[in-house]
């Protein structure tokens, strides 16, 4: 543990504007799972300026942190965490409706930063409506659904470098945005205070590329486009189906939204879960060369692990609506949902010999 007392800290802390500290605050209030045990303290910051001496702070004094968004997209350990959650609660969106350029903090609310922008006139966020969490988190594992990606639109980052204090915005393209992934995941390396968007000031949806949302809006061809209004509509009632919009009354959405990757596997790989499985309709698309995108909600239903499962009575279950989602049935902990992840890993590698790797950063456990 950091050798500065937690009193000392917060009094330290509390003497930066924009910052106030928590002590009573545990991660299971700070995520969408509701699950994850006491921090030293929460600072919450109403600022991108407050954040970054918040994080100098703590470097400087040694003290482990984690940056919280939305907490959606977070796997926490039980029990006491020796260290400091930073929450940026700055929500400012700026929408230029006359060229399309959005900025949104990074303590926005996506779905929020959405809205606007479809409200504003503007397309391409649309297909991303629903997904929880906040805007600094979107580029950190390029966020996506529905056939788009924040990367299709996103142009900068403000990143704050905790190596070198430096603040800057930094382009797209140097963020290696791949499926799921940025060179920001896992390396702690930089803090994203602010993101910035193009998107088109036609008021139409990116062209619609999933085949289940183009069936919803009557699509008569490939790559057709809409009103991005009635594209987001569409896509809140298909995620409501599924339960991945939040609702709190609704323990299918205490999840972190889709768990597991869709896998990339070998195209003889895929050949051979196509002749173990046999159905016709099995889902799998180009990935580049000799690779090919399987997806994992099928791949866990067909190795034996139904919507529900375990079962009624269990603390973490896979939604009764989606088996992507693992759950918390609202009396879980965190070592519950450890264990059930484990289970459908080892059981999908046990039937089709690919490994299936979760979605969510991980904290103070693992799997």
């Amino acid at each position: 543990m950091g050798g500065v007392s937690d009193v000392a800290l917060t009094q330290r802390l509390t003497n930066i504007p924009g910052i106030t500290c928590d002590a009573e605050v545990t991660l299971a209030d700070l995520t969408t799972l509701r699950l994850g045990g006491k921090p030293r303290f929460t600072a919450r910051c109403a600022t991108a300026e407050a954040a970054a001496e918040v994080i100098r702070t703590l470097d400087a004094a040694e003290v482990p942190l984690l940056i919280v968004g939305g907490g959606s997209n977070l796997v926490v350990a039980d029990g006491p965490l020796d260290l400091v959650s930073v929450v940026l609660d700055d929500a400012t969106v700026t929408v230029d409706t006359t060229t399309g350029l959005v900025r949104a903090a990074a303590g926005a609310v996506w779905d929020d930063v959405v809205h606007t922008t479809v409200e504003a006139g503007l397309g391409g966020l649309e297909c991303l409506s629903g997904i929880p969490g906040s805007a600094g988190a979107t580029p950190v594992q390029n966020v996506g659904a529905y056939g788009a990606e924040v990367s299709d639109v996103l142009t900068r980052v403000r990143l704050w470098d905790r190596r070198t204090g430096e603040d800057s915005w930094v382009p797209a393209a140097a963020l290696d945005l791949g499926y799921r992934y940025s060179n920001l995941k896992f390396t702690q390396r930089a803090v994203v205070m602010e993101v910035e968007f193009q998107l088109n000031t036609q008021g139409l949806s990116a062209p619609l590329r999933f085949g289940q949302l183009a069936r919803e809006l009557g699509a008569e061809g490939p790559d057709a486009r809409f009103p991005a209004a009635d594209v987001r509509e569409a896509v809140l009632r298909l995620r409501r189906g599924k339960g991945m919009v939040l609702d709190e009354a609704d323990h299918d959405t205490w999840s972190a939204g889709s768990f597991f990757t869709n896998p990339v596997v070998e195209e003889n790989l895929a050949d051979e879960v196509y002749t173990k499985v046999g159905e016709e309709t099995m889902p799998r698309f180009p990935a580049g060369e000799g690779k090919v995108k399987l997806s994992a909600a099928w791949l866990i239903e067909r190795a034996g692990f139904p919507r529900g499962y375990p079962g009624e009575g269990s603390p973490v279950r896979l939604s009764t609506r989606h088996t992507l989602a693992l759950t918390n049935r609202g009396g879980a902990r965190t070592e519950d949902l450890v264990a059930l992840a484990r289970e459908i890993v080892a059981g999908v590698h046990g039937v089709f010999g690919i490994t299936l790797v979760p979605e969510p950063v991980w904290v103070g456990t693992s799997l």
